[in-house]
């Protein structure tokens, strides 16, 4: 095992060791307790008396120093936040509430309670594939096409790709999801909005809560969080160790996190935060299946030898030797298929108040991806070290006698790749062998972004933003091939592109009536290509693809927010964008390679609703419905897609074919009661249901992956503050997939092809390519118990 365990352990003793002695300090605890109800009080009766109508969200009162008491004060920034509560975009916000009192062993139980979010699994039994508004639908692991944050760090490096396998969810107290073309925001790659993933603070812990979840199939997490926030500070560190076996055949995994942010204030107007995360995950992957496969043997049970394999066994085609000459099928046990990834992030942000209204902001993160990866028969190993440097003003003031916020950035981020693949030889994990392919060389973004949020009445809101990026990409391929009885070859390829965009947008918000906030918006978006779209030109032979385009995005968003005191709260957004040059994979003819190309037009347009109601009040207070929906409907219309089959080669007209891997409908619902007083207050539970409808994997779109409907049921105690100490502890169990359904979790896009005559294969030979399929998890049990000292 690779993981520093002992680093682990001692990490999550220490914790432990700190909850007894905050225990021992029970008097410290309570006046701290005491000073913190008073606030709480105080606060009340603030929001008790009467309050003139909402202001525009751009007014200077949205960020300041908070207090809970003129002797504990906490520190918050003054400037423009990234992702919560984003005038004029569509967004929403996923409170701790929602998740804290379930096993939530992966992001996916996390943000599938937005809507615009879909979720599938990933490359291993942690990963997921995670898309809003079918942003990633061709990539069935991690995100791409969305920029992802912590905590307002970044954790998408500048290729554009964020994983999500190394993240534990209990360390969040909530999570924002920011949806529609958002590249004057967020710059590059933000093609469909933004995800921040906020931890716990150390204001809401004041002292340890530890907890121990185990379920079916060997799964347990220990972890622990311990925080507190005194004058002019707060800090809060999460550890956690994780592990399961996995429902497929050589599935499983061991991944450990740490977790820090802190905040200190350096006077009354200087702030700095430092943020740590750490993560190591030791994987075993299993293959992924022909759709045939899957029908056959969907867990992929029998598999451990290719000579006795049971039907539907996937395997792999590895050289005896390593080098050249002579294959052998391995199945994944056989060859040991598995990943080790180790991911640091080290970031630092300082901020300096010129004024009650002006705040200066610099940032910069340091982020490093080390990967082993032998999960083919070519593994692959790099590092990916990247740089991320902002500057930003944000000021509070008045145009033309009308409330403002101003602000103004500038941007540098630059990744550096060292990246080798190999033949894999029959020798297990570690049985690698020849050098097949390097890749050296960076990914740069540098730019500016500017934005003005201006109250043009009381309740009439006007956003303006722009954003310009260069970007740069300098890599470099050198193939090796091995001849039989010949001297090795080498062939260099340079890819060597500069980019130059410029995203503006524009909204409107509008405050109704108190209970109602409509918005109406236009954004733009793009997303360069990824360098290694950039070693086959568009005449099929290895060279710089200089023909390759940007992909570009406009899109509108119009939508309503009501809200109805507790009672209700509901979302509803309708969008529709125009796309230009999304990049696809297209055949150059016959004995030519493949090579990256741009579809011409498409069009991305849907609904998402979300609602949060509370039917009876009176009757049942602690009953509420909680329910999202999203409508997705992607579709080429202007796209000639080229196959080729051996000698013939043919063109085939895909306009107004759906795009492959967006699923069209997802919805998620619960149905719940939480016992809000009396003897059984904090006793609570939902049943949840999540639909997901049958999609295409293939542009000719015959090939369809069935739908599926899961349930799943909760029961927990959360007990109040009111029962002494038993309010200390907390208890959950869960059963996942009640049904125990059998259904795709993954399906990787697949290709058309022809037959010998030129006709385009039918959906009966697309259902014999491997390569695609990863069963969903099946029933799954989960207990939970949680402390807080």
């Amino acid at each position: 095992m690779r993981l520093p365990s002992l680093f682990l352990a001692a990490s999550i003793a220490a914790l432990a060791a700190a909850s007894a002695s905050a225990q021992t300090n029970a008097d410290t605890r309570r006046q701290d307790l005491l000073r913190q109800r008073a606030a709480i009080d105080a606060e009340l009766q603030r929001l008790d008396a009467p309050a003139p109508a909402p202001a525009p969200e751009s007014q200077p009162s949205r960020a300041s120093v908070a207090a809970t008491s003129p002797d504990d004060i906490i520190v918050t920034g003054r400037a423009l936040t990234l992702t919560t509560k984003v005038a004029g975009q569509t967004d929403t916000t996923i409170t701790n509430a929602a998740f804290r009192n379930t096993p939530a062993t992966t992001i996916a139980d996390i943000v599938k309670l937005s809507p615009g979010v879909t979720v599938i699994g990933g490359n291993g039994p942690r990963d997921v594939g995670v898309s809003i508004r079918g942003s990633n639908a061709r990539n069935s692991f991690g995100a791409r096409n969305i920029q992802v944050f912590e905590d307002d760090f970044p954790v998408t490096q500048p290729d554009g790709l964020a994983r999500f396998d190394l993240t534990d969810p209990h360390a969040y107290g909530a999570v924002d999801v920011v949806r529609g073309p958002s590249s004057a925001r967020y710059g590059n790659y933000a093609v469909e909005g933004a995800i921040n993933f906020r931890t716990r603070r150390g204001r809401d812990l004041q002292g340890v809560e530890a907890g121990i979840d185990g379920g079916s199939y060997g799964y347990l997490n220990a972890y622990a969080t311990l925080g507190h926030a005194g004058p002019g500070y707060e800090y809060a560190v999460f550890g956690s160790f994780a592990r399961a076996d996995g429902a497929t055949g050589h599935t499983g995994y061991q991944t450990g996190t740490i977790n820090a942010l802190a905040t200190f204030a350096l006077s009354d107007r200087d702030r700095v935060t430092g943020k740590v995360i750490y993560n190591e995950g030791e994987f075993r992957l299993s293959t992924r299946l022909s759709f045939n496969q899957y029908l056959a043997n969907p867990y992929q049970q029998g598999c451990d030898q290719a000579a006795t394999a049971a039907a539907g066994c996937g395997t792999i085609s590895v050289l005896a030797n390593g080098i050249n000459g002579t294959r052998i099928a391995q199945t994944a046990a056989e060859g040991d298929l598995a990943r080790n990834d180790r991911r640091t992030i080290i970031g630092a942000r300082y901020e300096h108040d010129f004024s009650a209204g002006t705040t200066w902001r610099t940032q910069a993160t340091f982020d490093s991806r080390v990967v082993f990866q032998p999960t083919s028969a070519t593994p692959f190993r790099g590092t990916l070290n990247s740089y991320n440097l902002s500057s930003d003003v944000t000021a509070h003031s008045q145009i033309l006698g009308m409330d403002a916020l101003s602000f103004i950035g500038i941007f540098y981020n630059y990744l550096d790749g060292q990246n080798y693949s190999f033949n894999k030889t029959p020798a297990g994990r570690n049985g690698i062998g020849a050098t097949t392919q390097t890749v050296f060389g960076g990914v740069r973004n540098m730019g500016v972004r500017a934005r003005e949020e201006l109250a043009l009445t009381r309740d009439l809101q006007l956003i303006l933003g722009i954003g310009y990026e260069h970007s740069k990409i300098d890599m470099r391929q050198t193939n090796y091939t091995y001849p039989v009885g010949a001297n090795p070859t080498l062939n260099n390829i340079p890819a060597i592109r500069d980019f130059d965009n410029v995203a503006p947008e524009a909204s409107l918000v509008w405050q109704a009536l108190p209970a109602l906030r409509l918005h109406t918006r236009v954004g733009t978006a793009y997303g360069i290509p990824q360098s290694g779209q950039l070693f086959v030109t568009t005449a099929g032979v290895a060279g710089n693809n200089i023909d390759l385009k940007t992909q570009t995005s406009t899109g509108v968003d119009v939508g309503a927010e009501l809200t109805l005191g507790d009672t209700l709260k509901a979302e509803v957004t309708g969008y529709y964008e125009w796309f230009r040059n999304e990049q696809v994979s297209q055949s150059a003819g016959v004995n030519l390679l493949s090579y990256t190309t741009n579809v011409p037009r498409s069009i991305h347009r849907g609904v998402e609703v979300g609602v949060n109601w509370k039917p009876l009040p009176a009757l049942l207070p602690g009953g509420y419905v909680q329910a999202t929906y999203s409508y997705n409907d992607q579709r080429y219309t202007r796209y000639v897609e080229r196959l080729t089959s051996g000698a013939v080669s043919a063109a085939f007209d895909r306009a107004d074919n759906r795009i492959p891997g967006v699923i069209p409908t997802f919805a998620n619902g619960r149905l719940g009661y939480d016992q809000p007083h009396g003897a059984f207050a904090g006793l609570g539970g939902f049943a949840e249901a999540t639909y997901r409808s049958r999609y295409f994997i293939d542009n000719a779109n015959l090939l369809r992956i069935p739908g599926y409907t899961l349930i799943n049921l909760n029961l927990h105690y959360d007990p109040p503050a009111a029962t002494g100490w038993w309010s200390r502890l907390s208890f959950y169990a869960s059963v996942q997939n009640l049904a125990d359904k059998t259904y795709v979790g993954s399906a990787s896009i697949l290709s058309d092809s022809l037959s010998a005559t030129g006709a385009q294969n039918p959906a009966s030979v697309l259902m014999g390519t491997t390569g695609s399929v990863y069963a969903g998890q099946p029933r799954t049990v989960y207990v939970g118990l949680k402390g807080r000292f």
